[in-house]
């Protein structure tokens, strides 16, 4: 049976929601992300994320070697427009994405502006692993004390996030994805220090 756009994506934005709430906290979107029937060269995970939060009003950029095909297929699946990193609502690196061009989508990605800072962009980052990796130390909105995470993704993401979100409430938030389909959210309201042992 494939992947339910009513009630299978509800289930899944459950999950993303309570991942937002609670930064720094891993869900799992496997059940859903195993309905998926398209053959693509992406984690099953980041379909049922497009299928979630892109539509007809909402403008989007990817990053990936493979985003002539990519564009094509968003746009057939949610009718959405694709844009420049400027303009973007959502901005996909995938996992075959160039370092450059993710961090150069990084750079240039809106931060919002002071009467509406809710249209910075959010980023869907495919990640080698949510387990291993860099180790960061977050606190903030939604985190009782303090927690550490991990996560291997390109080495100056972090670096680059903490650029764009110098000047709260402005900034972008992450939604970072696995190949296991684990999903783990970083919003701008996040503080991120890297761990030095």
């Amino acid at each position: 049976m494939g992947l339910d756009l009513v009630h299978d994506i509800q289930k899944a934005y459950r999950q993303v929601l309570d991942s937002m709430s609670q930064p720094g906290k891993i869900n799992t979107i496997h059940e859903q992300a195993m309905k998926n029937s398209l053959e693509i060269r992406c984690f099953p995970s980041t379909i049922v994320l497009i299928q979630m939060l892109l539509d007809t009003e909402i403008k989007f950029k990817v990053c990936s070697k493979h985003e002539k095909e990519w564009v094509k297929l968003i746009n057939q699946l949610t009718y959405a427009q694709v844009s420049n990193a400027d303009e973007a609502d959502f901005i996909l690196i995938l996992n075959d994405a160039e370092k450059k061009d993710a961090e150069m989508a990084l750079k240039m990605a809106s931060i919002g502006n002071l009467q509406n800072p809710q249209c910075g962009a959010t980023f869907i980052i495919e990640a080698s692993s949510l387990n291993s990796g860099q180790e960061l130390k977050i606190t903030g909105p939604g985190i009782m004390t303090e927690q550490l995470i991990k996560v291997d993704t390109f080495e100056n993401l972090m670096d680059l996030r903490a650029e764009k979100n110098a000047e709260y409430p402005l900034g972008i938030d992450l939604i970072l994805i696995d190949s296991q389909d684990h999903v783990l959210c970083l919003p701008r309201t996040t503080l991120i220090e890297q761990v030095v042992r």
